[in-house]
């Protein structure tokens, strides 16, 4: 199973205008939904752009699988280890649910019809039925966008997925139906979940809780 391990991670604001992190050591593993929280500000969004090889640290490892992300190709591991689910959704908007969904596959040079019947399962999966799959991301509900950007995260292979305030763009029961996927996903299918949001019914939700407050990071 997939593992993402910090090990005494800080990170400095270009310019020397303070730090963001300071110290941090956590572990994600594979079968587990672990949850950060904090208030906006307290470095949640700096420390999974670091687990995602976005940003690197100014000291300190982060580590994938035991390796250290300094000595990865980056765009190797975003392709293939790690996938990101955002807030804002961000789907392609002049590609269907579907073509958003084959894109990750389409970029590794699958055959065609092997990727939409991939992408087909996987829309299922989260359900999205086959009446959704020609419509463009204006013309779904922000709950149906946040699933085809599971499903479009889960085509990428990755077995561990960083999601960044995830619920925050939907209204509560939408927002419980994202949380039931991504613990299936987990639980059920192997996958690391790591969510960092400011909603404690997440936090309640997870297996796992870290709290960061002033780029401190304590287990819950």
């Amino acid at each position: 199973m997939p593992e993402l391990r910090l090990e005494n991670v800080s990170y400095s604001y270009k310019g020397g205008n303070g730090k963001a992190l300071s110290g941090v050591s956590c572990g994600f593993s594979g079968g587990v939904v672990s949850a950060v929280i904090g208030p906006s500000g307290s470095g949640k969004t700096t420390l999974l752009s670091l687990m995602a090889g976005l940003d690197r640290p100014s000291d300190g490892k982060v580590l994938f699988s035991g390796e250290d992300l300094a000595t990865l190709d980056l765009d190797r591991y975003r392709r293939e280890d790690v996938s990101m689910v955002f807030q804002a959704f961000q789907l392609f908007p002049l590609l269907t649910a579907l073509e958003n969904v084959c894109y990750p596959m389409d970029m590794k040079g699958a055959p065609d019809a092997e990727v939409k019947a991939q992408a087909r399962q996987l829309l299922n999966s989260v359900g999205i039925r086959k009446k959704l799959y020609r419509r463009y991301p204006a013309n779904l509900s922000g709950g149906e966008q946040q699933r085809v950007a599971i499903a479009r995260a889960l085509a990428t292979g990755a077995q561990m997925i960083l999601a960044d305030e995830p619920t925050g763009n939907l209204d509560t029961e939408n927002g419980k139906r994202i949380m039931e996927i991504l613990i299936d996903l987990a639980h059920n299918h192997g996958y690391g979940v790591v969510i960092v949001t400011h909603d404690p019914t997440i936090a309640e939700a997870s297996d796992l809780v870290y709290r960061l407050t002033d780029g401190i990071i304590v287990n819950v």
